[in-house]
Parts: C-alpha cells; sequence; structure tokens
C-alpha cells in the first residue's frame, strides 16, 4: 500500500498535537512536513513530531503530499484552505470551519471549484457513547424525538480565541458547533430556528468575548433545544469539559454523556485528581477516516458543508442576541 504524505497547517489551535499523534499512529502515513507563521512554534511541533518545519506557505504548498490538516485560527482558514484547494490537496479543517457564513460558503466553493474533498473536524462523532446513542434513535427506541437538552463546558483557552478578529466569538462560537453538528447527525433534522443569550459571567478582567452563551434552537418537524455553552471549567477541573445531551421522546429519555469513558487518576505531580479517558480516541477515529478519504479520492464523512451548516447555526445565535429576536438559520 502506498504512503499518505500529510503535511499540518499550524499549530494555533490545541487539537492539532491531536491529530499529529493520530498521524504518526497510522500505518503508511506520513507527516511529512508542519507550516507555521509562528516559526519558533513550528520548529518545536517539526521537532517533536520528528518532521520538517517549512516557513514559506508556497513552498510547504508545493512539497509532494496529498494532503493538509488545518488547525489555525478561525479567522485564517479560508486563506489556508484556499491555498491548499488550489495546489490539489486534500483539507481537513479545524472547527469552526470560519466565523462567517461567508467565509465558510467561499471555503467550500473553492474545494469544489479545484475538486478536493474537504472535511470538518468535528471529532464527537466518534465518540463510543454517541454513536450507541445515535444507533437507539435511528432504531426507534425513543420513538418521536420531542427536545434536547444539550451542554459543552470547558476551561478557558485565552490567547487568540479571546480575540474576536480571530475567532470570531467566544464559547458560543466554539462549543456550540459541535453540538450543533451533533443535533443534525444524530436526528437527520436541520436547525430552523436560533434565540441566544450570551455574555461574560467569569472571566471579565481576561476576556472580551462571551464565555458562557444559552442558546435556544429549533429543528425541522418543532424538535425544541436547549443548549448552554462555556468557558466556565476552572484550571483545576478533571478534564478540559464536557458533550452531554438528553433526548426526550415519546417512549423515553436517553442521556448520553460523550466523555464518561474514564477512571480518576490522583496525579501527585499536578497536585489534584484528573480523569484519564479509556475509550476510543475521537482524533484516531477522524483522521484515519480523512486519511482513507485521501486514498479512496471521496471527501471525508464529515463535509465542509457539515461545516458550514455549523456556522450557519452560531452566527445566528450571535445575531439572535443582538437583536433580540429569534432568527432564522
Amino acid at each position: 500500500m502506498s504512503t499518505i504524505k500529510i503535511g499540518i497547517m499550524s499549530f494555533a489551535h490545541m487539537h492539532a498535537f491531536g491529530y499529529a499523534m493520530a498521524l504518526k499512529a497510522l500505518p503508511d502515513v506520513e507527516l511529512t512536513a508542519i507550516h507555521d507563521d509562528d516559526a519558533k512554534r513550528g520548529r518545536a511541533m517539526a521537532k517533536q513530531f520528528g518532521t520538517r518545519f517549512v516557513a514559506d506557505q508556497a513552498a510547504f504548498l508545493a512539497l509532494d503530499t496529498q494532503a493538509v490538516i488545518i488547525t489555525s485560527e478561525n479567522a485564517r482558514h479560508r486563506g489556508m484552505v484556499e491555498a491548499a484547494a488550489a495546489a490539489g490537496k486534500w483539507i481537513l479543517c479545524e472547527k469552526p470551519i470560519a466565523p462567517t457564513v461567508e467565509d465558510a460558503k467561499a471555503i467550500v466553493a473553492a474545494c469544489k471549484k479545484a475538486r478536493v474533498g474537504l472535511g470538518t473536524a468535528f471529532p464527537c462523532r466518534y465518540a463510543q457513547p454517541l454513536i450507541a446513542a445515535k444507533a437507539q434513535i435511528d432504531a426507534g427506541a425513543l420513538g418521536k424525538v420531542y427536545a434536547v437538552t444539550c451542554t459543552n463546558h470547558g476551561q478557558s483557552p485565552g490567547g487568540w480565541f479571546a480575540d474576536e478578529a480571530l475567532s470570531g466569538g467566544g464559547a458560543t462560537m466554539d462549543h456550540t458547533v459541535h453540538v450543533a453538528d451533533l443535533l443534525r447527525w444524530m436526528l437527520g433534522k436541520e436547525i430552523t430556528k436560533v434565540y441566544c443569550e450570551l455574555g461574560n459571567q467569569l472571566h471579565q478582567d481576561t476576556l472580551k468575548t462571551d464565555d458562557l452563551g444559552s442558546v435556544h434552537m429549533e429543528l425541522e418537524g418543532g424538535v425544541q433545544v436547549s443548549h448552554i455553552a462555556s468557558w466556565s471549567r476552572p484550571k483545576s477541573f478533571h478534564t478540559w469539559g464536557d458533550v452531554t445531551m438528553d433526548f426526550i421522546g415519546e417512549k423515553g429519555v436517553l442521556s448520553v454523556d460523550a466523555f464518561n469513558q474514564k477512571i480518576t487518576v490522583f496525579d501527585d505531580k499536578l497536585g489534584r485528581a484528573v480523569w484519564a479517558g479509556w475509550g476510543d480516541s475521537l482524533d484516531d477515529g477522524l483522521v484515519a477516516d480523512f486519511v482513507a478519504s485521501v486514498r479512496e479520492r471521496r471527501d471525508p464523512a464529515i463535509t465542509g458543508v457539515d461545516g458550514l451548516r455549523a456556522t450557519e447555526v452560531t452566527t445566528a445565535a450571535y445575531k439572535a442576541f443582538r437583536t433580540g429576536r429569534m432568527v432564522k438559520v
């Protein structure tokens, strides 16, 4: 089997580490190079993962690689995707695929024009509890689903995430896209309306973006959704955050904790307890499918259009907050 050669564009997003580790663990896959506009960071990551650093983006895209993973700041996704698509690379782009609908549509259009595969990094679809829950819903175990309550909490990442010019928004932007994608995937319905209240409740001294969003969504068929997105976890918390979903149906209620496959570890070096996951790696599943899509010359399972739909929901949430009205998606 021929070797699939993949490069990573930017380590600005922390998920780049997991994707790089997943690439290194796969047979017949080579992490060929790393490009980063932060040369110090790029060189350090290249050394850590045993590959080369290429400072010039054009030179990086001219390498003999079939694909790239883009994990830059949200606002820089479009430029990198358009350049990579023009170079004929298959692309996996970090979520949100873009902070604006205009940029997300341009990303999808650029890849369609270049006839390259485009995937959005929504690794939660590879969480075994969510896969099992979707199977139950698909089998009709709940009957008609009437409502869903969801959370996606996390620690405040700081840095460029708190710079709206680079991120497009705060916790509501960062965390709602995951839940919006899961709702579409698990229920097979589009989100039609959004209302949102948001604010900065816990990090007023350090953040200019929202750290809490209370989002109400309506799906096709009238399914009602209540979702809380936040950067509310303290640094000492057991893990980075959570994704929970409670589905209320005509035949019963199904509660899902996406990251509940864990054990509690008392770490004396850290001076606190941590949750160590024992379930399958979400990043491994996401990256394995992306590599398969490159080999098979197909779109990844989670497409660029999936990323566009999630961006439509988050931008509608911010519009709803500004106007004080329910916004159609």
